[in-house]
């Protein structure tokens, strides 16, 4: 706690008090008491016309009265990671009320008020009707609305950054860009610092506190959550409804609800207008595949594992190598994606690629021509392989696939890149469950 004299600034650290509480081995109902003592000694410390006798609202509203020698003025309370008793006391609900009305009773229309200004991850919690904290305007990872630039380092940061550093922005924009916060492009501002001051891109969740929590979530199956993560890790965007989430870490009825708790932790991006979440970037991907290993996920880390051969084959052009891969790839992932139209194939297509995302920029349903190419791999800087334009189909073939690369001129896609480029045509028949595979190099 800290507080300054000249603008009547008062800042509070809610994580050192709830530190203090485990040393001291108070119960969690301690805390907002152990507040109020630490706070009303530091005034009566630093005001000589406040007494040891009186309560912290008395001292509060005395100091805004002022004296003859010093005028009075209201206070500004900064309270940083304010919701720290959900995160670390996840089911102490009783507890957590009572946190509440501490917070309602010392800031809510109060004469020594001149603002509050609250940081943490999660929103405002709400019991029914107990909205204690009703009088705050909340800007959220779900919607910052004017506040979006400010929520990371936005793309010209970054790019001023790389040049100081002397550090590859397109690698950087590759690992850590991705947040959509209001149209707005957002990098993640702890990684971005760690990964340019270390001279390593690499991910840095794991020093969160955060990072735990990803694991145990996932290994939740709340309806049809599996499906929803291997989609998203997958390369699909994810309708998310969030107005049901409890602004809390345990109460869950929906796949929904834990999707929105991984908005705001920032595992996921949330794009407010087409109600839309999904993975962001490098980084965060390879959470979502450390967390998943060896909780039931296993075929999809097996055709992870895979996807180095997959690419190999794809770019040698060996058709037989490619459908056998990707027929077994497809046929150990039917349990847990329903694997019954195109989008399902570009799915499970996008994980049998996964390890592309290293040396290629990969995007679905990408416009260009006459229509939406299913998906494109653009190579990266240093990448010497040809681009490619892979068209899926139905119960059809794959030469069928082939001709719409080329008669919609999905080419076009490829819009500031000049090189080679390989068309991939991938057809999957339901009666016999196969794929077949054909190829064609041409250049632009």
């Amino acid at each position: 706690m800290s507080m300054n004299t000249d603008s009547h600034i008062i800042c509070l650290d809610v994580t050192s008090f709830i530190s203090a509480a485990r040393r001291e081995k108070k119960a969690l109902s301690d805390v907002p008491n152990m507040i109020v003592n630490a706070l009303q000694k530091e005034l009566v410390d630093m005001y000589s016309y406040l007494t040891p006798d009186m309560s912290l609202t008395e001292c509060l509203i005395r100091c805004v009265e002022g004296t003859k020698n010093e005028p009075g003025r209201k206070f500004i309370f900064i309270i940083d990671e304010w919701d720290c008793i959900f995160r670390v006391y996840k089911d102490n609900q009783e507890s957590q009320k009572n946190y509440l009305d501490f917070l309602r009773d010392l800031l809510k229309n109060q004469p020594f008020v001149a603002l509050v200004y609250m940081t943490g991850i999660l929103p405002i919690k709400k019991y029914g009707e107990h909205s204690a904290l009703n009088m705050f305007k909340e800007y959220s990872m779900t919607n910052q609305k004017r506040l979006a630039e400010f929520t990371g380092f936005t793309e010209s940061e970054v790019k001023e950054l790389c040049e100081k550093y002397q550090m590859s922005f397109e690698e950087t924009k590759q690992w850590y860009d991705g947040y959509n916060v209001n149209g707005i492009s957002i990098y993640n501002p702890k990684s971005v610092v760690e990964a340019l001051t270390e001279r390593v891109f690499d991910s840095y969740w794991t020093q969160t506190e955060t990072y735990e929590a990803l694991k145990f979530y996932l290994m939740r199956n709340e309806n049809g959550l599996r499906d929803k993560i291997i989609r998203m890790i997958g390369g699909e965007k994810i309708s998310v409804n969030t107005r049901k989430f409890q602004n809390d870490m345990c109460t869950f009825e929906s796949a929904d609800d834990i999707l929105t708790l991984l908005i705001h932790l920032g595992y996921l991006t949330y794009d407010f207008d087409t109600k839309t979440a999904w993975i962001p970037n490098t980084e965060v991907r390879q959470e979502f595949i450390s967390s998943i290993q060896d909780n039931g996920f296993e075929h999809v880390v097996k055709a992870i594992e895979q996807s180095d051969k997959l690419l190999k084959y794809t770019l040698e052009q060996n058709a037989e190598k490619v459908a056998e891969i990707l027929s077994e790839v497809h046929s150990e992932n039917t349990s847990l994606i329903q694997y019954n139209d195109e989008n399902s194939l570009a799915c499970v297509l996008t994980l049998a690629y996964y390890s592309a995302q290293d040396s290629y920029a990969i995007y679905r349903e990408l416009h260009g021509g006459e229509g939406l190419a299913d998906i494109v791999l653009i190579p990266r800087t240093k990448n010497p392989n040809p681009a490619m334009i892979i068209e899926l189909k139905w119960n059809q073939n794959a030469g069928i696939a082939l001709n719409q690369i080329k008669e919609k001129n999905y080419i076009k896609s490829l819009k500031d890149y000049h090189g080679k480029v390989l068309f991939v045509g991938i057809n999957y028949d339901k009666k016999t469950k196969q794929h077949d595979c054909q190829f064609e190099m041409t250049e632009v």
